[in-house]
């Protein structure tokens, strides 16, 4: 009886590399029974990598592991929008890649695959609070910052450290099928397939406005989000024209005010569902969107979730 091949798995420990990320691809490939996979720590060199978050890894093999990879995963870490990776680190994905070894970003390791441009054009995601980051440091990217992960098929991202989990098991239905990704999912108690994507996690959906312009304004239709609120009534409250003020507030915020206005409502949607134990209906006519099938279409748009299992996530153990 011949041996099971085993797929060759590279996770590409970078200085500042975070240990949730590290930690994701190697113990969800590590080699048993039901895993035929064989998967090798590398770094630029082998030796000592200093981490993120007090921890350094001794790691074994150098940048010869992603000649030898058919996978290369590599992790996220601190400051990634500082510098890009070393030279050598770049061209040893890039050579990987054209070999044909598929490349998997967790978090901010994104933005060590887009430093040797194989993203440009194409869509990534990484944690949320680089999505901006990562879009002006590499404008080419199609950054994507409401979903968990994204399989352009030759290069793959994803956005925080729990995604990473996401990616591996979507990885593994790819290579095993559902009944393997389903066996790994329990054995690491995770979630087979998350509903919704990672917006439904950043603390608000409202952008920080850059200026202070028509503060007063915002914080005037935040107390008012049950009634009517049109442009003109802004722009009034505001004392300027309609079109003055919708050219102002896109400069501030980077949103229409209406757009700006339904995100503040999702928003208060999101803090009611998570306090409240009001119906979803009661929560939609709290906000000013009518019906709960309003609320439904808007927070799937913006969240990428529903309210109920938005609830369900946010409320869980309580």
């Amino acid at each position: 009886m011949s041996a099971v091949r085993l797929h060759r798995v590279a996770v590409l420990v970078l200085e500042g590399a975070k240990p949730l990320d590290v930690g994701i691809p190697a113990q969800v490939f590590t080699t048993r029974a039901s895993m035929p996979y064989e998967v090798r720590v590398c770094g630029a060199a082998p030796g000592l990598v200093t981490g993120g978050d007090g921890l350094s890894y001794h790691v074994a093999h150098g940048l010869e592991a992603l000649e030898w990879a058919e996978i290369v995963f590599v992790p996220g870490y601190r400051f990634p929008d500082r510098e890009d990776p070393p030279p050598a680190v770049v061209a040893a994905l890039l050579a990987a890649h054209e070999r044909g070894a598929r490349l998997a970003a967790i978090s901010t390791g994104a933005f060590a695959l887009a430093a040797t441009g194989l993203l440009d054009g194409r869509r990534a995601t990484t944690h949320w609070h680089y999505t901006r980051a990562l879009a002006e440091r590499h404008p080419l990217v199609k950054v994507d910052e409401n979903v968990l992960f994204v399989d352009e098929g030759s290069v793959l991202t994803s956005a925080g450290a729990a995604s990473g989990i996401d990616l591996c098991l979507h990885i593994l239905r790819g290579d095993l099928g559902v009944a393997a990704s389903n066996h790994a999912a329990r054995r690491l108690v995770a979630a087979p397939y998350r509903s919704g994507g990672q917006a439904q996690y950043v603390p608000r959906s409202v952008p920080e406005p850059l200026g202070e312009r028509f503060a007063a304004t915002r914080e005037w239709a935040l107390h008012r989000l049950a009634e009517p609120l049109t442009l003109d009534a802004l722009a009034r409250h505001a004392g300027v024209s309609a079109r003055t003020f919708s050219r102002r507030f896109v400069e501030d915020t980077g949103y229409t005010p209406m757009q700006w206005v339904m995100r503040a409502r999702i928003d208060t949607a999101r803090e009611l569902l998570e306090r409240s134990e009001r119906s979803v209906e009661q929560i939609a006519d709290d906000v000013g969107l009518g019906t709960g099938a309003n609320l439904r279409l808007h927070f799937q748009r913006i969240l990428g979730t529903t309210p109920s299992d938005y609830r369900r996530t946010f409320t869980k153990g309580e």
